[in-house]
C-alpha cells in the first residue's frame, strides 16, 4: 500500500448537489428553496431564534437562577483538614500556605465534615453554624 494510492471506498463520497442547474439535475427552478417568502430570496436572512416577529421563546420564558462569579474565589474548608493542620491561628494566609485553599482564593469557609479534637483560633473566615460549634467544643475561638 502507497499513500499515493489511496481512494475513498467507493460510493462513500456523493457529488455536491450543483443546484439553479436546470430541470434536468432535480433541483432546477427555485433551486430547493420553494416559492417565494423571504427564505426565497437572495439576502433573506433571519437571525436565529426569530419567530417572524412573535415574541422569541428565549424571552417568552421567565429568567431562573443566576452564575456566581465569585464562586471559584471562595474555598471550602473541612474540620478534618483543619485537624491535620500544625498552626494554632487559621487564616487564609495559614491556609494556603499549608495548601489546602488555592492561592486564588480570595475567601473560605469552614464546614463541618470530620471531626475537631484540638484547640484552634479562627480568624477572617466564613464558619458555618456547625462547624463554630464544633470548634466551640474542641476548646476554640472564632473571630469575624
Amino acid at each position: 500500500m502507497r499513500l499515493n494510492s489511496l481512494k475513498a471506498a467507493p460510493g462513500s463520497r456523493r457529488a455536491r448537489h450543483r443546484v439553479g442547474r436546470g430541470i434536468g439535475s432535480g433541483w432546477g427552478k427555485t433551486a430547493g428553496r420553494g416559492h417565494k417568502g423571504q427564505s426565497s430570496r437572495s439576502g433573506g436572512f433571519h437571525k436565529v431564534g426569530f419567530e417572524g416577529g412573535q415574541m422569541p421563546l428565549h424571552r417568552r420564558l421567565p429568567k431562573r437562577g443566576f452564575t456566581s462569579l465569585t464562586r471559584r474565589f471562595v474555598a471550602t474548608v473541612r474540620l478534618s483538614q483543619i485537624q491535620g493542620l500544625d498552626a494554632e491561628q487559621i487564616d487564609l494566609a495559614a491556609l494556603q500556605r499549608a495548601g489546602i485553599v488555592p492561592t486564588l482564593a480570595l475567601a473560605a469557609r469552614i464546614v463541618k465534615t470530620g471531626e475537631l479534637s484540638r484547640r484552634v483560633k479562627v480568624r477572617g473566615i466564613g464558619v458555618s453554624v456547625a462547624a463554630r460549634a464544633a470548634i466551640e467544643a474542641a476548646g476554640g475561638t472564632v473571630e469575624d
